[in-house]
């Protein structure tokens, strides 16, 4: 998988995180369905593996599928086992070593300029600003991009429509977006609002167009 080239083209990334592990699925699939054609299933939901097992079986073998809250090298060979075919960390850590040994893009998260360096040199594809609101917002992404102005930062944490147009609007090459998006469809809420919330970020990721443009 091209993680770079799909961030680039798509320019969002949901968050699917649950405590109802059948919900969680249907999660992942609505989003597909209505057009979020990048899905990270966060490690720290309930039966996240299975999940993602579950979803890849689905979806078949060519779409993309992520896991998240990847903390190590264990996380990174069960997500890879289970059928994530991207990886995504809140931190640098040896999960993004051992990603990349099995063939795993990785979304590395990051808050500090050393960390950016130490993400890059062990290969992460991409960069996860988190948490973003925490760290400063889009001024932060603003001040980032002046000594690193060629790297892809995905701003998470915190990101609702807004706030997604102002950062994709300062150069982010995505955003990634849990709560603001997946509500409480994961734990069994209401798919019908789910879509009408994606809908609302897909209007804001057309409306910005893909990055580069």
């Amino acid at each position: 998988m091209d993680l770079l080239a799909a961030l680039r083209s798509h320019r969002l990334v949901a968050i699917v995180r649950g405590d109802d592990p059948d919900a969680a699925l249907k999660t992942v699939l609505t989003l597909v369905e209505e057009g979020i054609a990048l899905v990270e299933v966060s490690l720290s939901g309930r039966a996240a593996l299975e999940v993602i097992a579950r979803a890849r079986a689905a979806l078949g073998p060519d779409a993309p599928l992520g896991a998240g809250t990847v903390l190590g090298t264990d996380d990174a060979r069960a997500a890879h086992r289970a059928g994530a075919d991207f990886i995504v960390t809140p931190a640098v850590s040896d999960g993004i070593t051992a990603a990349r040994e099995l063939g795993l893009p990785v979304l590395a998260g990051v808050m500090t300029p050393t960390e950016i360096l130490s993400a890059i040199r062990l290969g992460a594809e991409a960069l996860k600003i988190f948490p973003a609101a925490q760290a400063g917002g889009p001024g932060y992404l603003r001040a980032l991009r002046g000594p690193f102005p060629g790297l892809p930062f995905v701003p998470v944490g915190g990101v609702d429509a807004a706030a997604a147009r102002e950062y994709l609007a300062h150069g982010a090459v995505a955003v990634g977006v849990g709560s603001p998006l997946i509500g409480d469809a994961a734990d069994g809420g209401r798919l019908d609002e789910l879509r009408t919330r994606a809908c609302e970020f897909l209007d804001v990721v057309r409306e910005m167009g893909e990055e580069g443009q």
